[in-house]
């Protein structure tokens, strides 16, 4: 479904990534895990769009993707949730998730409101309210439901439980479970590598721009390797 070959990407000349190879089947969780800075955000804006590759291939349901625009991109079925929620403020709820399907979903509006509503009732319950006096945990659910509104055939969530409590961190990994099982495929970027690697089919590590470590997540979950450089033991 994703396949990424060779990846250059970064900022003005300054290279942040040196030759990324990464892959996702139709169906999987695959976790992309870092620590801060390693350039987890840099693929991202690259695979959605946002940001130009300096070399390098990115195919996506079997079309070349590599420097494509963003609206052209999303209109294909990828789509991200951005770290940091980015929710419309001074927008209601509703109209928040209105704007996820702009571009992608519009005909499905409908359909898709309501299935957003089955899975987050806490939005449900909010939807005139205005998505800034919302909580961060609430924030996430919008952010996610965003998402979801545009039909994704692969949706890329970029540290979906930052800044979130320890209560509604489990629930949001416990939330990403069940939308893959649902049948959405979905690359989850992330810090937290215990949570992300339970409920992920695959992994890679970024470090310093290249993959470091890649492979089904059990086996990961004990390499020697990942676990003195991330979790300290």
């Amino acid at each position: 479904m994703l396949e990424v070959r060779g990846l250059q990407a970064g900022y003005g000349e300054v290279a942040v990534l040196r030759g990324v190879d990464l892959d996702l089947a139709k169906g999987e969780i695959v976790a992309l895990l870092g620590a801060n800075g390693v350039g987890k955000s840099t693929l991202n804006n690259n695979l959605s769009g946002l940001y130009r590759p300096m070399a390098g291939e990115i195919r996506f349901m079997d079309q070349d993707i590599s420097g494509a625009s963003a609206d052209r991109i999303v209109a294909a079925g990828l789509v991200q949730v951005p770290e940091g929620r980015r929710v419309f403020p001074n927008l209601s709820v509703q109209e928040n998730l209105e704007l996820g399907s702009y571009r992608r979903g519009r005909g499905n509006r409908a359909v898709n409101l309501e299935r957003v509503y089955g899975i987050f009732p806490r939005l449900k319950e909010r939807m005139d309210q205005l998505a800034g006096t919302l909580s961060g945990g609430e924030q996430q659910m919008l952010a996610i439901g965003r998402g979801l509104m545009a039909d994704p055939e692969l949706l890329i969530l970029d540290e979906p439980s930052l800044g979130l409590s320890p209560l509604l961190v489990e629930e949001m990994f416990s939330l990403i479970q069940k939308l893959n099982q649902d049948g959405l495929s979905i690359l989850l970027v992330e810090q937290n590598v215990v949570q992300s690697l339970a409920i992920a089919h695959r992994a890679f590590v970024l470090e310093h721009g290249v993959i470091a470590l890649s492979g089904p997540a059990a086996e990961l979950m004990n390499d020697p390797g990942l676990k003195t450089s991330y979790l300290g033991m």
